[in-house]
């Protein structure tokens, strides 16, 4: 697929996609008349790194460990990993994955206890007392 393709697939703008090229996060093959292409395993590829980028990863940690996570993905051996050159701040980037995935956690348990609150109480548009805000509308 070409880059317009990919661009529409993923909702990243190709000029974003040329960046990723550019920064080494993302490889297109080049067909005879230069226009990059890209395979199927490109749309996964490019919301991983979207997903790594709004988890706080820089695109030189991404860099550094797409590689083991593909190993991961695949079920391989991690030897294409190359030696991370700062492993304080991937496990401080761990760290904080982690806290944001607890956060979420707790959101989540938090609405669904809502909703089955107005759910069994035969409800499905909760109202709001005077001079309370509203919490669907914020």
């Amino acid at each position: 697929m070409k880059i317009g393709d990919l661009a529409a697939k993923t909702g990243v703008a190709p000029r974003l996609l040329r960046y990723y090229e550019e920064v080494g996060i993302l490889h297109p093959y080049r067909s005879g008349n230069g226009y990059r292409t890209y395979g199927e395993p490109a749309i996964d590829r490019v919301l991983q790194i979207r997903e790594l980028l709004d988890a706080g990863f820089t695109t030189d940690m991404i860099r550094e460990v797409l590689p083991c996570l593909e190993a991961a993905k695949q079920e391989t051996h991690a030897s294409s990993c190359p030696a991370t050159t700062d492993l304080d701040r991937l496990r401080r980037q761990l760290s904080s994955l982690e806290r944001r995935i607890e956060v979420l956690q707790r959101n989540r348990r938090a609405i669904r206890a809502y909703l089955h609150a107005w759910e069994d109480a035969g409800s499905t548009t909760p109202t709001v007392a005077e001079g309370e805000p509203d919490p669907v509308a914020q």
